[in-house]
């Protein structure tokens, strides 16, 4: 398994924040992933698996359920937004 590392940028240029904002904004992709592909690109690593990207296979079912069936939907999970307080502190 790949070990994941973190890394904090500070004095970020403006322009180069702009950039990552707008990668994630058109690519529909958080500005953590964003920034990890303009860091990649710069320092000449290959692209990431194919798996990691976005696809749209499940566009084909984007506004097929009915009103009722959403309801029920966001009714089944509603416990999964909740936030145990007792974990965050």
């Amino acid at each position: 398994m790949r070990r994941k590392s973190q890394l904090t940028l500070r004095g970020l240029d403006a322009r180069a924040l702009q950039a990552i904002r707008e990668l994630a904004k058109r690519e529909r992709i958080s500005i953590n992933k964003a920034a990890l592909r303009l860091l990649d690109k710069g320092a000449g690593v290959p692209p990431r698996p194919q798996a990691e990207q976005i696809n749209d296979s499940l566009d084909h079912l984007i506004g097929t359920w009915s009103d009722r069936e959403a309801k029920t939907f966001l009714s089944s999970i509603r416990a999964c937004e909740q936030v145990d307080a007792d974990l965050w502190e």
